[in-house]
């Protein structure tokens, strides 16, 4: 008897197992050349299932010389345009063909491989790739009550993070560093029993990073030339919560039953976001609401009436289309990070479909504010209509969000009325931010005490006095100091030389600045600030801004985030390389456009960090390198 068998068969390892079974005992095993360098080339790109069928014919082998079959290679090794198209069946029809050559059966746990060869005539022998229960993992005994993850890397000690939420502790759990060869194991074994049971799959696979979801178990597991030496990194959650287990809880199901909502849940890494998602998702689809999730990597435990979606053809805004389709009341969205995430946030709630989203923010308010920018600002209260902070396991602040027409807290004049977005706590309903258009940009204000900045001044002066010293800025050309008297007054200190244009004929021009900013502004020179000179040892400051007496504090700048780039306006150093700093600290170096501006692309690290001081409320510089 001789059996054809192809690549499928001999990376499930079943033909040794069929032979073992006494099936195929004493058959000439006849192995196609193009299954061998199709296992190669997978081997040689660092994909399992490449080494997996070679070790597969090494058993072959083994049992050929036991005498229990015969082994030959047969046919040609496909060329490189064969190879190319191997996706398109091109190696599958070469292998079909010695099979049909040699009048061999032909072997194959391909089902639409068996089908094609049947409908060419072919004695077809379809094997079902083999599922076995699996057992406890290496990785697995690791673990006890209150581990949350297990680190393990070639040439270091096994590491984990253990203790309860908000109080972990990343410490040694054995005392002996793991090995190449051991860790190769661990691996291995993860991989195949992802594979061969019902209880796991492999969430991603690329040359160098697999992702495996095992049980309650996430394992992502690095090789060289991604890392550099095998590591695995195993997280469980360690904490099954339900909602009335937090505080608010009786509001915030009356909110979320009331209607579909547009729901932030947001925290540090570690401090139980996606635990409280889990919590929220069970409550409910167990009160007759359809949920589905969006996860990449999936990790959110939750029942079997809750289906887990990852991306589709590796885009979310795909799978959005797909839940579309299938119509859930809720949708978990974890892990809402960058701008495409956002963006098809907002798309499915406005597609009245209630959304929950699990981001990261070290503030409630940072959640909002990530928003900005990325969704037109009148439509964030229809997007996300509930902010919850979760901290240390907790419900910490729990925020509404909605619009008003209204004079802005802090302005006066009647004619200032505008759209905007209110954020007030949940617990004690008191108003604690506000976030609108000033000046053609958005500016988020606190309108409590908590985040007053030197001196307990308020949001809404810090706020204030940027756009009265950027309107004034635009107009003199010296150092220009602003001072405010109350909500509605304000005085302006400048050069001498800058006075009368500041003022301008008839004082037409700072009637105009007032009018757009509702504030009385009484404008004067530098002689007459008594401040003038504290700190910079009594010297004169200079028109780029920097002090006298050899400081440099560089020009205070206020940058616009735009949907796709945060713009720093600078005055002067065209075409210069210039240090851009928030609060004193060094953030990046980068040249002034000819337009007098830096333009940084969001959605990078640079731009995260930068927004986070914006959101901080931290004074931007710009410095001549």
């Amino acid at each position: 008897m001789n059996v054809v068998p192809d690549t499928s068969v001999v990376i499930d390892g079943r033909v040794s197992a069929t032979v073992d079974d006494g099936q195929f005992e004493g058959a000439t095993i006849s192995v196609p050349e193009a299954v061998v360098a199709e296992l190669e080339a997978q081997a040689n790109d660092g994909i399992d299932t490449g080494w997996d069928g070679l070790e597969e014919l090494q058993r072959l082998a083994d049992l050929a010389d036991e005498g229990v079959i015969e082994l030959e290679y047969v046919g040609e090794r496909p060329n490189a345009i064969e190879r190319g198209h191997a996706s398109e069946g091109e190696i599958d029809a070469l292998i079909r063909d010695l099979a049909e050559d040699l009048g061999a059966t032909f072997l194959t746990s391909d089902v639409v491989q068996a089908e094609v060869a049947r409908a060419k005539g072919l004695d077809v022998e379809h094997v079902s790739p083999e599922t076995r229960e699996v057992g406890t993992l290496t990785v697995e005994t690791y673990f006890d009550d209150q581990t949350m993850s297990v680190h393990l890397k070639t040439g270091a000690v096994p590491k984990a993070k253990r203790g309860e939420l908000g109080e972990m502790r990343y410490e040694a759990i054995a005392d002996e560093p793991l090995d190449e060869a051991t860790m190769d194991e661990y691996a291995r074994e993860i991989v195949d029993a992802a594979k061969e049971s019902p209880d796991g799959f492999l969430e991603l696979s690329e040359p160098g990073m697999k992702i495996v979801q095992f049980r309650d178990y996430r394992i992502a597991i690095g090789r060289p030339p991604f890392a550099d030496g095998i590591e695995i990194t195993a997280v469980r959650p360690i904490a099954q919560t339900d909602i009335e287990d937090y505080e608010n809880a009786d509001e915030l199901k009356e909110r979320l039953l009331e209607r579909q909502r547009g729901v932030l849940i947001s925290g540090a890494p570690g401090a139980g976001k996606s635990t409280f998602a889990q919590a929220v998702a069970r409550f409910i689809s167990d009160h007759d609401y359809a949920v589905k999730t969006m996860e990449k990597p999936r990790d959110l435990q939750v029942g079997p009436d809750i289906t887990q979606y990852t991306e589709l053809g590796g885009e979310m805004a795909k799978t959005a289309d797909a839940l579309l389709m299938v119509r859930p009341d809720y949708t978990i969205y974890d892990e809402v990070r960058k701008t495409d995430d956002f963006e098809v946030f907002a798309d499915m709630r406005l597609a009245g479909v209630g959304m929950i989203g699990v981001v990261h923010a070290t503030r409630p308010i940072d959640a909002l504010q990530r928003l900005v920018g990325r969704v037109e600002l009148g439509m964030i209260p229809q997007v996300v209509d509930t902010v919850v902070y979760i901290e240390a396991g907790e419900v910490n602040t729990v925020y509404d969000v909605r619009t008003e027409v209204k004079v802005p807290a802090g302005l006066t004049e009647e004619d200032l009325a505008r759209p905007v977005i209110q954020v007030t706590n949940f617990e004690t309903g008191e108003p604690e931010y506000e976030i609108y258009t000033f000046n053609r940009q958005v500016v988020t204000v606190p309108l409590t005490d908590d985040e007053g900045g030197p001196g307990n001044e308020s949001g809404v002066d810090r706020i204030a006095k940027q756009e009265i010293e950027r309107e004034i800025r635009s107009i003199a050309r010296g150092y220009v100091d602003v001072e405010l008297k109350s909500q509605d007054k304000a005085v302006v200190y400048v050069e001498e030389d800058d006075i009368s244009s500041v003022i301008g004929k008839g004082g037409g021009r700072i009637t105009d600045v007032e009018n757009r900013l509702g504030i009385d502004i009484d404008v004067r020179t530098h002689d007459e600030n008594p401040n003038y000179g504290a700190g910079s040892g009594g010297g004169s400051a200079s028109a780029d801004g920097r002090g006298g007496g050899g400081t440099q504090a560089g020009q205070m700048v206020t940058p616009e985030i735009t949907s796709r780039h945060i713009v720093i306006p600078v005055d002067g150093n065209h075409g210069e390389t210039v240090e851009v700093q928030a609060g004193g600290e060094y953030l990046f170096t980068a040249t002034v456009s000819r337009g007098g501006e830096i333009q940084v692309s969001r959605g990078s690290a640079i731009a995260e960090e930068l927004e986070q001081a914006i959101d901080r409320k931290e004074p931007v510089t710009v410095v001549p390198s």
